[in-house]
């Protein structure tokens, strides 16, 4: 097993303690620095067999079928990025974001790629109130031209590709094309989510109404959208992966940028994203955020990913206690809601975009800290008030949650595993439409208001160029020896946290398979209130928590897409495959 040279430089990188790492020019990360220093684990023995896994089965097939043809991990993720664009545009696509984490089998490097979105240089900190200074209401603001920053998902994978590409970019591009070309049938989650939000603000938009809609409405005058099974093609979004294929920032400059920018300043509220905007924009390399877990390594992505630091703090608090003793009883459910709690609330706190405040990753991810906050937690009672730890200045956060998202994982032959969580944002993003795809919604991810109630300045806030905190937690963990054992990561707002968090104890702690662990009920504690699937959580362990002192919101369902690969001891591959969502899984 290698040595973990860089672990405690990696959490430090965002607090300016490892100062190899975190020099900044002019609010700039120096990421030509960052590059050369790397997490790195063991190395993986070589395996026969890949796996895809995805959230929709032709974004399966398309990375089956460009790992068959010889491609990297990350040749694949491009093409089921791509395809999941087409296919499941009110999760992702080429107008939005995403995180990455990735591990080099042949090298023991763990890389975080941040593709997430930036905001134009001229907005405000009052990007989202009113005349009377009051945060406008979310729908509105979502459904806005102020709510898109630069999509960068796709100059991130450029960038990946630059790194671990085995073949040409534009074939990359050639399984959406076609698809796109010859047409689709909507799925049954597509057809839902565009009934249920088709006669908000997506019939306003007029590339969307004439590619959602059929143009006829019903006996209560709503209009209708295209039913299950539809064959939807989209000749629009070909000629822009066509363009990517010839220029992988064509979204950013030329004639796609363009009609970006044009339809971001249409009214109503119209922004002021700009090719300039664009141009600047460049996606940022740093080494994975990692901690230990018991026997255990967890790697995730940096901030402004919010996921990486907040699930390894929950398992951190988790890991002064008994978890597989407790297994899934009232007290292990208990002691996960408790950990929950407290790091969520230092994530809505501390973390946000590294370029424009001090995250003080390495004070929350510190094991005598984390050993301070499981202190707090008792046995026999919930906290009656949970606080963020007092890891410096930063104001109560009034940052909205935004579900939505897609996430998928895939590894190749040579040990290169992509766990990979994208997004535009809300259902449809901003609800605007061009070029064949949904721009994003990613500014709502900000503060709306820019100071709290004492004044003191919310880390999150709107400001240009910044990048909106996300909750974004594609996640790598690593056995004893350092050597890969599963991926996983979840869509679902800031619900994503949990969802993942959820999974490792299930695996690590209470000896699950990683299906039966994506199928362990949701279990959401932030807020001061628990939210939990009722479905498969015993009853008297909900009645126990109750009398305990957790507030319990019961929910039907959740909107989880948790997708895992594994890799047992001898090199044999399974996966997890989330039911709440239409996720597949294939080995080559």
């Amino acid at each position: 097993m290698k040595v973990l040279k860089s672990l405690l430089c990696s959490i430090a990188i965002l607090s300016g303690a490892c100062t190899q790492n975190s020099d900044q020019v002019e609010g700039a990360i120096n990421t030509e620095q960052i590059q050369r220093s790397s997490v790195q684990m063991g190395i993986t023995p070589l395996t026969d067999t890949g796996m895809v896994v995805a959230a929709n089965p032709h974004a399966t097939q398309a990375g089956i079928q460009i790992l068959e043809a010889g491609g990297s991990a990350i040749d694949a993720a491009i093409a089921v990025q791509t395809v999941l664009g087409l296919v499941e545009p009110q999760s992702s696509g080429l107008g939005g974001g995403a995180f990455m984490v990735v591990y080099d089998g042949q090298t023991g490097d763990v890389w975080s790629y941040d593709g997430r979105e930036e905001a134009p240089s001229d907005i405000s900190s009052n990007l989202f109130l009113d005349d009377e200074g009051n945060p406008v209401r979310r729908f509105p603001a979502v459904a806005s031209g102020k709510s898109t920053g630069t999509p960068g998902a796709i100059v991130m994978l450029y960038r990946a590709h630059e790194d671990y590409g085995k073949l040409p970019w534009e074939s990359l591009m050639v399984p959406a094309t076609a698809l796109a070309e010859d047409g689709f049938a909507i799925s049954p989650r597509m057809a839902n989510l565009m009934k249920r939000m088709g006669n908000f603000f997506l019939k306003d938009n007029p590339a969307a109404f004439d590619y959602f809609f059929t143009g006829e409405t019903d006996t209560e005058g709503k209009f209708i959208t295209h039913p299950v099974g539809f064959v939807r093609d989209n000749p629009d979004y070909a000629e822009s992966l066509k363009a990517i294929g010839q220029n992988p920032r064509a979204l950013l400059e030329g004639p796609l940028g363009e009609k970006i920018v044009q339809a971001v300043a249409q009214p109503p509220r119209g922004g002021s994203l700009s090719l300039a905007d664009m141009a600047r924009y460049q996606p940022i390399k740093t080494a994975g955020l990692c901690s230990p877990y018991r026997e255990y390594t967890i790697c995730g992505a940096q901030p402004p990913a919010s996921g990486g630091v907040a699930v390894q703090a929950i398992m951190g608090i988790l890991s002064n206690f008994d978890m597989s003793a407790m297994n899934q009883t009232q007290e292990g459910w208990h002691h996960f809601a408790e950990a929950s709690f407290l790091a969520y609330a230092d994530r809505d706190k501390y973390v946000a975009d590294p370029r424009f405040v001090t995250v003080p990753v390495k004070a929350m991810l510190d094991p005598d800290y984390l050993r301070e906050r499981a202190g707090l937690i008792s046995t026999d009672k919930a906290i009656e008030d949970v606080k963020a730890g007092a890891l410096g200045p930063a104001g109560k956060d009034a940052t909205p949650d935004n579900p939505g998202t897609s996430h998928f994982s895939v590894i190749d032959k040579n040990g290169l595993v992509v766990s990979l969580t994208t997004t535009v944002e809300a259902p449809f993003g901003s609800q605007r439409m061009t070029g064949g795809f949904m721009l994003n919604n990613q500014l709502t991810d900000f503060s709306f208001t820019t100071v709290d109630e004492d004044g003191l300045p919310i880390a999150n806030a709107p400001a240009p160029g910044k990048r909106p905190r996300s909750s974004m937690s594609p996640t790598i963990i690593f056995d004893k020896d350092g050597e890969f054992l599963f991926s996983t990561g979840s869509p679902g707002g800031n619900s994503i946290i949990a969802y993942t968090a959820k999974t490792i104890i299930g695996i690590l702690d209470w000896g699950l398979t990683p299906q039966e662990a994506i199928e362990l009920p949701n279990f959401i504690a932030r807020n001061k209130s628990i939210r939990l699937e009722e479905k498969g959580m015993d009853e008297d362990i909900i009645t126990g928590l109750e009398a305990l002192g957790h507030k319990i919101v019961r929910s039907k369902g959740e909107i989880s897409g948790l997708h895992i690969i594994y890799r047992d001891k001898s090199g044999a591959l399974s996966a997890g495959v989330d039911p709440r969502r239409e996720g597949t899984a294939q080995t080559y």
